[in-house]
């Protein structure tokens, strides 16, 4: 497997990333995905894409770091995507290894991720890799 950090205006974050994505985020399409990362790139999104020996993205990060007064300083994945053919193979496990040496070399004190309370098979593997439920989320839709 080959994790890449890929830059923007790569052709890659259309061509193989997003498919890998639109698996989570369902509501997206290529021109709202490349206005996000247009506007987020700015506010420290980055991706990251697993790439099968086959040369198939077969995983998709989207992360940042992000300073605050609770973690000082946290690595926090937007997006974290197994290709559905391509799950319990340990392409997350790959990726979250990558993004948790992008926080170390960042100094940060934490990798923290959301996940949807009914994506109880996300837990199951987060919970496998020594993740904890540390807080709930709260939201309010505005529109």
């Amino acid at each position: 497997m080959k994790i890449i950090d890929l830059e923007p205006g790569d052709p890659r974050l259309t061509g193989d990333l997003l498919p890998v994505l639109l698996e989570l985020r369902t509501h997206l399409d290529e021109e709202l995905f490349l206005r996000i990362l247009e506007e987020g790139h700015g506010q420290g999104l980055r991706f990251t894409a697993a790439y099968d020996d086959a040369g198939v993205c077969v995983g998709a990060a989207g992360w940042r770091i992000v300073a605050n007064t609770y973690l000082i300083r946290k690595l926090y994945v937007d997006d974290l995507v197994t290709a559905a053919a391509s799950r319990s193979t340990g392409v997350g496990h790959a990726l979250l290894a990558h993004l948790e040496q992008h926080a170390r070399a960042a100094d940060c004190t934490a990798l923290t991720l959301d996940s949807g309370t009914q994506r109880t098979d996300a837990h199951r593997f987060y919970f496998r890799e020594r993740m904890a439920v540390t807080a709930f989320n709260f939201e309010k839709p505005l529109v």
